[in-house]
């Protein structure tokens, strides 16, 4: 895989997982705690793993 489709991928499911979570605190859906702390850890780690991939992107 390229890393400018990598970088896409990781900004992409980056942005969704942030959606969904505003989504919740917003009110529009809801779901038990375990999944709620799921999705807020798994919205941080794409954000965090979506920033190392551009700055190694632009790295280069």
């Amino acid at each position: 895989m390229s890393k400018k489709s990598k970088t896409l991928l990781m900004t992409i499911s980056s942005v969704l997982f942030i959606i969904l979570v505003f989504m919740y605190f917003i009110g529009y859906w809801s779901a038990n705690s375990y999944i709620e702390i799921l999705f807020f850890f798994v919205m941080i780690a794409s954000v965090y793993s979506s920033g190392m991939q551009f700055r190694s992107y632009f790295a280069e």
